[in-house]
């Protein structure tokens, strides 16, 4: 599915009053008739900081080309 043709209600999870989840976006994008609503997320338990992931997704990008 193309993201120009993805629809929000099937992009959102199920979510409760009770459910962390339920709390507003981190970002909402209109984009023509159909709005993004995004939320970030990250892994706790994660061992490679923000900087270390830029990095290593700049030298992937850099050796495709």
């Amino acid at each position: 599915m193309s993201i120009d043709k993805m629809n929000t209600a099937t992009a959102q999870p199920a979510t409760t009053a009770a459910d962390p989840r339920a709390e507003k976006p981190d970002l909402v994008k209109t984009i023509g008739k159909t709005t993004y609503q995004v939320k970030i997320h990250f892994n706790p338990n994660s061992r490679e900081t923000m900087q270390d992931k830029i990095i290593r997704m700049l030298r992937n990008e850099v050796g495709q080309m």
